[in-house]
């Protein structure tokens, strides 16, 4: 296996496939963006935007390592548009929550992308 069990799906139908199962396992009231990673053809960015007050949006890159095992890395934390510090207990706490959510999508997903 290893190197060689790598996705064997279009990078483009893996966003669209992204892009409805992410939304059920997020909050509900969370959004989330998924598109194709142009450096990476292995890869998705996903943004999710926190419903409420706090109006934080988390941008993160999913490389697929293989065609079950995904790596999810913090981009960028924006808060009303303007980028935050991402150290703090609050935004430590809401990303590892998204990563979870992540890695259970890609779970979700495996019918798809491990053949």
């Amino acid at each position: 296996m290893g190197q060689y069990d790598e996705l064997q799906i279009d990078q483009q139908q893996l966003a669209s496939a992204w892009s409805s199962t992410l939304p059920t396992t997020i909050n509900e009231a969370d959004q989330a963006e998924v598109w194709p990673d142009e450096a990476d053809p292995n890869a998705l960015r996903v943004t999710i935007h926190t419903a409420g007050h706090q109006d934080y949006s988390f941008d993160f890159k999913v490389g697929y390592m293989d065609s079950r095992e995904v790596q999810v890395e913090l981009i960028d934390v924006e808060k009303a548009g303007q980028s935050v510090d991402e150290r703090t207990d609050t935004i430590q706490q809401l990303a590892l929550d998204y990563k979870r959510h992540i890695h259970e999508c890609a779970q979700a997903l495996q019918s798809i992308t491990h053949h």
